[in-house]
């Protein structure tokens, strides 16, 4: 099968969808499937080398050192440029809709090389155009950023709510274009749940295909550091819940040698870096960005115990990891963080810092505890989680895509007798 996949960002230190297109185009191929992926900045820097990559440049206004940096000039070189620079200047963020027309023009001449597009989460009005024209699509949906943005405003102050809500303003498109086309992965059945309620879909459009793990990677290793504590937030964002985690590192601390490596994107000014200041945490929270997979893979494995305290999660591929590492988990009872990890992990209320410290608390004091919850779940993730199965199970949505591609062919072409 030939399958282009598009990505409106695909750095893998970006967050979990990078991750996701790196390891699902590897599965396809390695399944004998020919996969080309088409990506916006920051482009991946470590796909399979059978995996070709077309770039699909923007303005990429959000990039490092320079965020939020105003574009040359000479650098707007037509409508779609001048529609992403006004829309940013406005407070919106306008990259999945921008990626999606530039994706859309790029394969207005390439579409018959493909027998599928399968775009992860951009959710552009670009994608109606491939439709229009007949192309077998599917997209992925790993949660509904409606619950982003829900989580989001009910933290701002009435001030930023205003600035939140032009932000999120390409929430209402995704939900509009989700509802147009036939195959919809989720990652998650609670995640496919909340994308039928908070988009409005049909809930035979749903396939949930969960994400996989480097189960040769992700391993246990060895001896774990006493009293480490790790936690993943890709974003510095209320919803993945680390100021909760840092209330609990503090409680913690009064009876524990405990510190707390955080692997995070921190805003220096952000409201985790003033709350590690105002708790006095500065000595125990280790915060480190833009690590390997290796260098993740070892530092979750040294940890006596994974920290998820998010509010939402549509799946939560670091937790995964951790099970992968056979350390023991403790996570909100939020999203589809149940459904991730089973009978295999300590679930606490979110939001609740002395539950989570308490929970924390009991599996430091039993080491029992702690491997027994770890080989559970190292057997969960052997047992669930692997990259071939999940592209196996993306092929089959992909075949319905191509069905319903010919079924819309066949409406229309009696309509036109």
């Amino acid at each position: 099968m030939r399958i282009a996949l598009l990505s409106y960002r695909s750095k893998a230190h970006c967050g979990g969808q990078g991750v996701y297109v790196r390891h699902l185009s590897r599965g396809l191929v390695e399944l004998g499937h020919d996969v080309e992926v088409f990506s916006g900045q920051p482009y991946p820097e470590d796909l399979d080398p059978r995996v070709r990559l077309t770039e699909v440049p923007s303005l990429d206004l959000f990039r490092e050192p320079d965020p939020f940096r105003r574009p040359h000039l000479r650098e707007l070189t037509g409508p779609v440029d001048v529609l992403e620079y006004a829309l940013t200047l406005t407070g919106a963020f306008a990259e999945p809709l921008t990626f999606s027309l530039r994706a859309a023009r790029v394969l207005r001449h390439r579409a018959r090389e493909f027998d599928v597009v399968h775009d992860n989460q951009s959710l552009g009005y670009g994608l109606l155009a491939l439709l229009r024209r007949g192309v077998p699509l599917a997209v992925t949906v790993h949660h509904p950023i409606s619950r982003d943005r829900a989580v989001d405003l009910a933290a701002a102050s009435w001030r930023r709510r205003l600035s939140l809500r032009r932000w999120y303003s390409f929430v209402p498109m995704q939900a509009r274009v989700a509802r147009r086309v036939p195959v919809v992965l989720a990652v998650a059945g609670t995640s496919a749940a909340d994308s039928v309620q908070d988009f409005e879909l049909d809930p035979a459009q749903m396939h949930v295909v969960p994400l996989g793990v480097d189960t040769d990677l992700f391993a246990p290793a060895g001896r774990r550091v006493p009293g480490r504590l790790v936690a993943v937030a890709s974003a510095d964002r209320p919803l993945k819940g680390v100021v909760h985690l840092l209330d609990a590192v503090a409680k913690l601390r009064t009876d524990h040698d405990v510190e707390l490596q955080l692997v995070s994107n921190l805003d220096p000014d952000g409201p985790t870096a003033h709350r590690i200041a105002d708790l006095g945490l500065g000595d125990v929270v280790h915060v480190s960005s833009g690590l390997s997979d290796e260098g993740l893979a070892a530092l979750i494995a040294s940890a006596e115990v994974m920290c998820v305290p998010s509010l939402y999660e549509g799946f939560s591929l670091p937790t995964v990891e951790a099970l992968s590492c056979g350390t023991p988990v403790v996570a909100s009872r939020a999203g589809a963080l149940p459904e991730v990890v089973g009978d295999d992990a300590v679930l606490v209320e979110p939001g609740d810092a002395e539950a989570l410290a308490a929970a924390v608390r009991a599996l430091l004091d039993r080491p029992d505890e702690r491997a027994r919850l770890g080989a559970a779940g190292r057997r969960r993730a052997l047992e669930r989680y692997s990259w071939t199965s999940v592209a196996r199970a993306t092929v089959d949505a992909y075949d319905d895509a191509i069905t319903a591609a010919e079924r819309r062919r066949t409406r229309r072409a009696r309509a036109d007798r």
